[in-house]
């Protein structure tokens, strides 16, 4: 059997992967698949901490570029991380892993205030941990986020699933000519201004080392492969 190559990961899920073949909301059966596979790491002796992000519900950004107060979308789309929160233990729960959702913004009634040392304890005993609503301020994606509750936490990798099996120099989906990266560094993603991460989630990596893999989470089966370390999406390092 093969062996994990690494204990503790933050997996990073892109909120529009949760759409699965549509434009909007939450797919059942794509979530379903992902739970299965996070369930599979698991197994595995991986202890696995989650961030996702809102973007299939709603996009703060998106919102104030067409006027809305940055803040107030801000706050919105971390409230759109909390529901995809909610569905992701749901669906963990459903196929019986243990899973506990912690929110950087205090709602009690349906999830634990973010606490590290509880959640390091979570993970500990087996559990899955899910952070959702970012940060808690506004200004800082769900990116920036991964980065720093990997670091909190000991994470030895963040895993960034998304649409798309990697990083291009031009949007895949668009750009039929656009070249993929095998690897990259922390550096050469700022300078060629890649849009995989944001500059500070990139920085704050940089500054920590921690290795950071972009590989796509619609295929099925390929988290266990980052987890083997077999080459899969684009691995960004120092």
């Amino acid at each position: 059997m093969k062996r994990a190559g690494y204990k503790r990961i933050v997996l990073k899920i892109s909120g529009e992967v949760l759409t699965g073949e549509g434009d909007y909301g939450i797919d059942p059966e794509m979530i379903g698949q992902i739970a299965q596979e996070v369930k599979e790491v698991k197994n595995l002796g991986v202890e696995v901490a989650i961030v996702i992000g809102g973007g299939n519900i709603f996009r703060g950004m998106a919102a104030s570029a067409k006027g809305m107060d940055r803040v107030s979308a801000d706050y919105m789309g971390m409230l759109a991380t909390v529901i995809n929160g909610l569905a992701f233990q749901d669906a963990l729960e459903k196929i019986d892993v243990a899973t506990r959702v912690q929110t950087a913004i205090e709602m009690r009634e349906i999830a634990e205030p973010y606490i590290r040392r509880r959640a390091m304890r979570h993970l500990e005993k087996g559990r899955v941990v899910i952070f959702a609503a970012g940060t808690g301020n506004p200004y800082f994606t769900t990116d920036t986020t991964a980065s720093l509750r990997a670091m909190e936490i000991g994470a030895e990798v963040i895993l960034k699933g998304t649409k798309v099996d990697g990083i291009y120099d031009a949007d895949p989906l668009l750009n039929k000519r656009a070249k993929k990266y095998d690897e990259l560094t922390y550096f050469e993603v700022l300078k060629k201004q890649l849009k995989v991460m944001d500059a500070t989630a990139i920085s704050l990596c940089m500054d920590y080392r921690i290795p950071i893999i972009v590989f796509n989470l619609k295929k099925r089966g390929n988290i266990k492969r980052v987890i083997w370390g077999e080459r899969v999406g684009t691995k960004v390092r120092g």
